[in-house]
């Protein structure tokens, strides 16, 4: 017997025209490309994502159809986010920071009809325009004063395009399983494959998202996406927060500390997300001047692991709560969610740095274990470590156009490519990826946790770890780290401190200062960058050993 309840599509479409409905008034603060703040609501936002359908459907853009885009987190962004979903086409966010040959692979695989961008990315653009013939115009996402000058061929300016149609457009009439959006993996080897978003898993995701435990936004709150939309979805921010009613401030493509500061002071933010490397700036100028975050309440950090002595600072110094998650393009994105279960909120700060150092414990729609190289489930000990396998309704079956194969094994299980560990009360940490992961002496290491604790040295900025060589053990950990400007560690200092903080076998061999460490696209430390510069260093202990 099936149940006797309407039969309502979980669409794109639904979150924005709730937030026009009950949230109407509720404000999106824009940090414009231009320069000015920018105000709007949420009732303004669904017309104008009306008229830019109406444009598009002008312009030849058909249902299924590919529109890329390569913006900042803006009011305009998101107008045009959901003006393609709304006309039924596929909303493609292009990374900026990938380089022109990788733009150009995935502009031409994805078979983008249009493409639009802030004025920052007009030289990006014009450097691919000749080897993408398929693209049939260039949409700027400005106002008539703003636009510059180019040499890209049917060029349009946005606010033209929008302030020309008078919104009378119904959404189209899509399927909840069609797709919606396009994020390509950022893949340090091989080409970047397309993770193609459905409307029915982007809901779920914004209500897993929206879950008290997870990023739990209320109407009442003001929430700044740091991390950028094309970031898989700034971690589903920007459908979750018009789901609740939240307001936005959008920082657009001002990152610096003193920049996010202002914003989170002026615009009084309760809740903000962003990798690692955006709080170090933050709480360096938080530093200098002196100031406070009286209104900030939460402060999520993911895309990579968030050093122990960087939750300290937030939560002992500024009263801050840190959510430590995890997750990736194919998950679309988030993972996991560093929410306390009870009774934790009472053990010593200690101890609950001891938690909040991990990754969190799975949403609600996402299932997870960790295995071993032969595919057996390994135990919830917090001790065993294994390749970490996930499955859900927001988790990628496949990839466009059947690129890598099949990705999930017979039980329908996702190999994330992470090492992790899973402890008795469903606490995630990861300890690599799989193909970072130090095998020294049959034992493997983590080099995240010999990274992060480095970090908590007060005179190191960032560091990295890579596995060298060695006669003896196969492979042990170079310890590569950035120091603070106007100061001097040694290696005897940076060892004396990680000294007692992690396990004996597990000290670095040598440490390198240099002056920069190489990230990929999406700010990771580029590890391939690393080895390949470091594939001829030599350990003392080799020299010994030999």
């Amino acid at each position: 017997m099936k149940g006797l309840m309407q039969d309502w599509p979980l669409t794109v479409m639904s979150i924005i025209d709730h937030a026009k409905r009950f949230h109407g008034e509720r404000e999106v603060v824009t940090r414009t490309v231009e320069g000015p703040i920018h105000r709007t609501t949420y009732a303004d936002i669904h017309l104008r994502a009306r008229k830019t359908a109406q444009a598009l459907t002008k312009l030849g853009v058909k249902q299924g159809d590919m529109v890329a885009t390569m913006a900042w987190n803006t009011y305009r962004h998101m107008e045009a986010w959901y003006g393609i979903m709304g006309m039924g086409a596929v909303c493609h966010t292009l990374n900026p920071r990938l380089f022109a040959e990788q733009l150009t692979y995935i502009i031409n695989h994805a078979e983008d009809k249009f493409i639009i961008f802030d004025t920052s990315f007009v030289p990006v653009i014009e450097a691919v325009a000749d080897t993408i013939p398929n693209v049939k115009g260039f949409i700027i996402l400005t106002d008539k004063a703003h636009m510059p000058e180019t040499k890209l061929k049917n060029v349009y300016c946005f606010d033209d395009l929008v302030e020309a149609e008078d919104g009378n457009f119904d959404w189209a009439d899509v399927d909840e399983n069609d797709a919606c959006g396009l994020c390509y993996t950022s893949g340090t080897t091989g080409n970047p494959k397309g993770v193609l978003y459905s409307h029915r898993s982007n809901v779920l995701h914004a209500l897993a998202a929206n879950s008290a435990d997870a990023i739990g936004l209320r109407s009442v709150d003001a929430i700044m996406p740091v991390v950028p939309m094309f970031h898989a979805n700034a971690w589903a921010i920007t459908f979750a927060a018009p789901a609740a009613g939240a307001k936005i401030v959008m920082p657009g493509a001002q990152m610096d500390g003193a920049s996010i500061y202002e914003l989170l002071d002026t615009e009084q933010v309760t809740t903000t997300a962003a990798v690692p490397t955006v709080w170090l700036m933050l709480l360096g100028h938080l530093e200098k001047t002196g100031a406070k975050l009286p209104a900030l309440n939460k402060v999520v950090i993911g895309g990579s692991a968030a050093p122990r002595s960087m939750i300290e600072t937030f939560e002992r110094d500024y009263d801050v709560t840190v959510m430590h998650a995890w997750g990736m393009t194919e998950l679309s994105p988030m993972g996991t969610l560093g929410a306390f279960k009870a009774g934790m909120e009472d053990l010593p700060f200690e101890k609950k740095l001891d938690i909040k150092v991990k990754q969190g414990r799975a949403i609600y729609t996402v299932e997870m274990k960790i295995t071993d190289d032969d595919g057996k489930e390994l135990p919830n000990d917090g001790v065993a470590f294994g390749h970490l396998m996930v499955r859900g309704p927001a988790v990628a079956a496949s990839y466009l156009k059947g690129e890598g194969g099949q990705i999930l094994d017979e039980d329908g299980w996702f190999d994330t490519g992470d090492v992790a560990t899973l402890d008795p009360l469903g606490f995630m940490q990861i300890t690599d990826r799989a193909k970072d992961v130090i095998k020294s002496g049959g034992e493997w290491i983590s080099s995240i946790e010999l990274e992060n604790t480095a970090v908590g040295h007060p005179e190191i900025v960032e560091a990295a770890v890579i596995g060298i060589v060695h006669p003896k053990w196969d492979e042990r950990p170079l310890l590569i780290v950035v120091p603070k400007p106007d100061t001097k560690p040694t290696k005897e200092s940076v060892l004396a401190f990680m000294e007692g903080k992690i396990a004996k076998w597990w000290m670095p061999d040598d440490v390198v200062f240099v002056d920069e460490i190489p990230h990929t696209a999406t700010g990771k430390i580029q590890k391939l960058a690393l080895r390949e510069k470091f594939k001829d260093y030599k350990l003392p202990s080799a020299s010994a050993a030999e």
